[in-house]
């Protein structure tokens, strides 16, 4: 009888073992699928270019993130990888993006941050070449959807500190211009992560494109109909 007992318990064990790593890997399959998904609307709405921009998405410490030097237009779920928080790869080997660490770091320092992403959009960009922020007073989706925008210096890609910077800038915004380089958003998901930085996008292109009207002209957002934002937004 103790035996019986000892053989259930170890048949209850294995059991629980196979369910866990079944689970594990369904979730693993559709953060990947989601990834690639993701990568392929940015790269349709010329968001980045065929090599730029990085994707990342996690389920607690378990990583999905964008390979390095693969066709962002072309994507598949099967390119994608994982990596536990540390950079250590999951399952299939593969060359992660330059700026895995980069994202890593943001995980570290914000625990509700569940994606990631960074790409090179044009409007963004060309404020990133220069000493100029982008106002997002102008809008009410602007300032409700991003909030503060943080900005920062230039770093080497993939160097450490970049990713230090960045993940320092993260504690402060959900959107973050680094000059002389691109830039990223974060989100409870990827399709915050990705609404923020289309809208990010729409910003730097109406603050571009409102150049053309005297300055006496632009009508901005009063500090009182900002407050009601917000509020609006929980914040």
């Amino acid at each position: 009888m103790f035996r019986y007992r000892i053989y259930f318990r170890d048949q209850q064990i294995q059991f629980y073992m196979e369910q866990k790593l079944k689970t594990r890997q369904v979730k693993s399959d559709e953060l990947r699928a989601a990834t690639a998904e993701f990568m392929h609307r940015l790269y349709k709405r010329g968001l980045t270019t065929t090599s730029g921009g990085n994707i990342s998405a996690r389920e607690d410490n378990i990583i999905a993130v964008t390979p390095s030097a693969s066709d962002k237009g072309k994507m598949q779920a099967e390119e994608v990888g994982m990596v536990d928080i540390n950079g250590e790869i999951i399952g299939h080997k593969f060359k992660p993006s330059i700026e895995t660490g980069l994202h890593l770091s943001i995980y570290k320092a914000r625990n509700d941050v569940m994606a990631v992403i960074h790409a090179h959009p044009t409007f963004c960009s060309l404020y990133s070449v220069t000493n100029e922020e982008i106002n997002h007073r102008l809008l009410s989706e602007t300032y409700a959807i991003l909030g503060h925008i943080e900005y920062v210096p230039y770093y080497k890609i993939g160097s450490p500190e970049l990713a230090e910077a960045v993940a320092e800038a993260a504690t402060k915004a959900d959107c973050i211009i680094m000059r002389n380089h691109g830039a990223l958003a974060t989100g409870k998901s990827l399709l915050q992560a990705y609404d923020r930085l289309e809208v990010l996008e729409s910003a730097a292109k109406i603050n571009w494109l409102a150049r053309s009207f005297p300055a006496e002209a632009i009508r901005e957002l009063p500090l009182e109909r900002l407050d009601e934002l917000d509020k609006l937004m929980g914040r």
